[in-house]
């Protein structure tokens, strides 16, 4: 099959971490990675971590479906400007947004802090895969629905859940692992999750043996969300012959109900963007440490937009070959191959680095802290977000135009070139979007495998708040969030019709 090679060289590329803690966790016996596993601290850490992913994914489910509902099928005014703003929080990294809310008020560590910094900057991976579901979705169903006599909230919740459940489990899931994975908020919020305490354990001691086996049960837990969301889109197909219902969606006027409307999205809007750029402009306007070395900071920037540009292509590039043959061929092997991607998205930035360095100390020396090691890191991060965007892009577009092409006598390779490619690239390349911003904010695996002498915005703000300075930390903040807000908006705005639902996903 033409794909499946290199669909086969994608899976091991995500893989290549699960072979470090495979080697580390049993470098002491299978005995002693047993009582790793049974200890009371580690049921703990499980019990809490799964607390705090299954809390702030059911409330970024009921934030992103509210707001994807109120500016796709509502007469809300402004709806493409509240579009944008929804879309927003995920140009402020966690680490950020935790920073700038502790700094607001210090009572905000522990699960409290970590339940409303990770809800309020992941709700957008559940709203921009809804809205483009909704946007996409033909709306007869619904008026036939309406015509038969059912409300506008019974239909909501019997036809419209129903056809955007893929891309709200989608969305859902990528919120899940996020939590599972995402270091600096609680690291900066002193919430004992997985990754803080594999960060402590790596840091802590030269025996990283418990540390691989607190790994291993990582992916053990994302494995089975992976199976979940899997279960719950079941073998439904969502593509369709031509574009659907010609005429326009009739939006459901909101009456009284635009008082509580608008409410709503203010409220969401203030907790998200104002809270943080506020206090991030109080830091810009009245901090004393703040003395800006123009150089540092445009070299900074100039760095981070390479490797974040290097990790998107890389990253696209290898999720095209997983991303159709889970669209298009569905069976047993080409779930593997896709689940596969998702080992690495899991893990704390921090495992997938050390696994580079041990695989590069002992296979690639020569590249050993260079730049394309720093990318392969951002590829197994972040293959997920690709691989999704490229199935649920070939899945929207309709098998008979290749079928019509092979029997034309068009041979795979063609088809694949001149029909399938051009059919699903707006979606790649929300995907490559996507892929890109994330790069831009990821922090633990960019302090470890950084180049010599190179600083990217995020390790430059991490060290400075480290140390306290956070007026000098403030710049590099505000390059970043307006960096990371072009492709935020071209996601969440401008081209929301090119997001394809179950596309999304990604983590800081």
């Amino acid at each position: 099959m033409l794909l499946l090679v290199p669909a086969v060289v994608s899976a091991g590329v995500a893989l290549l971490p699960l072979v470090y803690l495979g080697i580390r966790a049993l470098s002491n016996g299978p005995g002693f990675a047993a009582e790793v596993m049974l200890r009371e601290r580690t049921v703990s850490l499980v019990v809490r971590s799964l607390g705090l992913a299954a809390t702030v994914t059911v409330a970024t489910l009921v934030i992103g479906v509210s707001l994807a509902w109120l500016v796709t099928r509502t007469e809300l005014p402004g709806r493409r400007a509240w579009a944008v703003v929804a879309a927003l929080p995920l140009a402020i990294p966690t680490y950020v947004a935790a920073s700038m809310w502790l700094s607001l008020s210090p009572r905000l560590q522990g699960f409290p802090g970590a339940f409303i910094v990770l809800t309020l900057t992941c709700y957008p991976y559940v709203f921009l895969p809804v809205a483009a579901a909704l946007e996409k979705s033909d709306p007869a169903v619904e008026e036939v629905s309406r015509a038969l006599g059912r409300s506008a909230l019974a239909t909501f919740l019997t036809v419209t859940l129903r056809q955007v459940r893929p891309a709200a489990a989608a969305g859902g899931l990528l919120v899940a692992l996020y939590v599972l994975s995402d270091f600096g908020a609680v690291s900066i919020l002193n919430f004992d999750s997985f990754t803080k305490v594999i960060y402590t354990s790596y840091r802590a001691s030269f025996d990283r043996t418990p540390a691989a086996v607190l790994g291993c049960v990582l992916v053990a837990i994302t494995v089975v969300i992976v199976w979940l969301e899997a279960r719950t889109r079941g073998r439904a197909r969502h593509a369709r012959l031509g574009s659907g219902a010609s005429r326009s969606v009739r939006r459901v006027p909101l009456g009284r109900g635009s008082v509580i409307a608008h409410a709503w999205l203010v409220t969401v809007a203030v907790l998200a963007l104002g809270v943080p750029l506020s206090r991030l402009a109080y830091w810009l306007t009245r901090g004393t440490s703040a003395a800006v070395d123009t150089g540092a900071l445009r070299d900074a920037a100039v760095a981070t937009l390479w490797v974040s540009a290097m990790g998107a292509l890389v990253t696209t590039v290898l999720a095209l070959p997983v991303g159709i043959l889970a669209a298009r061929h569905r069976g047993a092997g080409t779930r593997f191959l896709e689940q596969s991607t998702y080992a690495g998205h899991a893990l704390p930035g921090i495992v997938v680095a050390l696994s580079l360095v041990f695989f590069s100390v002992n296979y690639a020396y020569p590249l050993y802290q260079r730049t394309p090691v720093l990318v392969l890191a951002y590829t197994v991060l972040f293959l997920p977000a690709a691989v999704g965007s490229v199935r649920a892009s070939v899945a929207q577009a309709p098998p008979v135009l290749e079928e019509m092409a092979r029997s034309l006598g068009r041979s795979p390779g063609r088809v694949l070139r001149d029909v399938t490619l051009p059919l699903a690239a707006p979606g790649v390349g929300a995907g490559a979007a996507l892929v890109f911003l994330t790069c831009m904010k990821e922090l633990p695996a960019t302090i470890l495998l950084r180049p010599t002498g190179m600083d990217t915005l995020a390790t430059e703000l991490w060290s400075r708040a480290g140390a306290g300075q956070y007026a000098g930390a403030a710049p590099y903040a505000a390059l970043l969030i307006v960096l990371a807000a072009v492709p935020t908006y071209l996601l969440g705005g401008r081209h929301l019709h090119w997001v394809r639902p179950e596309a999304l996903g990604g983590r800081s």
